[in-house]
């Protein structure tokens, strides 16, 4: 029998946003964007620089795939490692996949030293990022349980166990619960409902599909 490929839960941006610092007097700038290519991430980077021109600096950083496949990063003229490095750890450390993000700056007339950029430049992309509304794409399996009204207790005590608490009910002469099931524990919570139910659970399983976990 061959083995069920495994997919593991992703997290994306649904929305894009900007977010703005101010260090002794510069301005910080940072525009996030979702992007699903090495083009869409060139595009979207000039855009931005096309959009502040008149910036001193547009520095820029993007993780593209599921795996973090591609990663790139520019200091755009700041020193060597204090812009564009600091971004993106920001960005693999927030474990979103397929983003992007440019920073603009504008000069103040104050220089802030190679630690005071790195710390401006962290702190402009995680403003940036919380401005933004990212989601859990998963993988899994919408599955109909049927049971009597002597086990949905027992039943809604494990789905809430998982922390699986949104499904719909429907109370006729016997209830049906509708729940997604996410792949890496279906068969553990579908074990667990069959032995406790003693088998009388009627288990109807779909067809595996990608959702969004807002």
């Amino acid at each position: 029998m061959e083995q069920e490929k495994v997919y593991l839960p992703v997290k994306i941006l649904l929305e894009g946003g900007t977010g703005e610092i101010v260090e002794k007097k510069s301005r910080f700038i940072a525009n996030v964007a979702a992007v699903e290519s090495l083009e869409e991430a060139t595009k979207f980077i000039e855009s931005v620089k096309k959009k502040y021109w008149d910036a001193r600096h547009n520095c820029s950083a993007f993780v593209i795939g599921e795996q973090n496949q591609i990663t790139r990063c520019s200091d755009d003229g700041e020193p060597s490692g204090t812009a564009g490095r600091p971004m993106l750890e920001v960005l693999l450390g927030s474990e979103i996949h397929n983003v992007a993000v440019v920073v603009t700056r504008y000069f103040g007339g104050v220089l802030l030293g190679t630690g005071g950029l790195v710390r401006a430049y962290t702190k402009a992309v995680q403003e940036g990022l919380a401005a933004c509304k990212a989601a859990v794409r998963a993988y899994g399996y919408e599955a109909c349980l049927e049971t009597d009204y002597n086990s949905i207790g027992k039943i809604q005590y494990i789905l809430g166990k998982a922390g699986m608490n949104q499904y719909q009910s429907d109370y006729t002469e016997v209830v049906k619960i509708t729940v997604f099931l996410l792949q890496e524990s279906k068969e553990e919570i579908l074990k667990e409902i069959t032995e406790v139910t003693a088998g009388r659970c009627k288990i109807t399983v779909g067809q595996g599909e990608y959702r969004l976990l807002v």
